[in-house]
């Protein structure tokens, strides 16, 4: 089974950066180059939602209120994706996970525990 851990989170003022890591690991029957991979996040009292894509040719898109701010990138070598954020603001609050992404919107691994980003001054 396939175990995701994402770290980078943390408490920043508006307006600041914030740089997420996700690392897979465990067995990986679909290999990693060949995932599309998903950044997710989900604030309290709110469903969770996929805020970046990144797909198996590095073709990447992102829902509009992060657009121009969040950069989602991957390293196959080492079974990571990143996502840079710059110029949070307090709605970017939410606890930040990753996973690869399936047909019609499902996941194909287990979710890790997710890194709690706070924007907050």
């Amino acid at each position: 089974q396939v175990h995701l851990v994402e770290t980078g989170g943390g408490l920043v003022q508006p307006g600041g950066s914030l740089r997420l890591s996700c690392a897979a690991s465990g067995i990986i029957s679909t290999p990693f180059s060949f995932t599309n991979m998903g950044w997710y996040r989900q604030a309290p009292g709110k469903q969770r939602e996929l805020v970046a894509a990144i797909t198996n040719r590095d073709s990447t898109d992102y829902i509009d209120s992060v657009k121009g701010r969040f950069t989602i990138a991957r390293d196959n070598a080492k079974f990571t994706v990143y996502l840079q954020m710059v110029n949070l603001k307090p709605e970017d609050t939410a606890v930040y996970f990753c996973n690869a992404q399936g047909a019609w919107g499902s996941v194909l691994w287990s979710w890790g525990q997710g890194t709690q980003v706070t924007v907050s001054s």
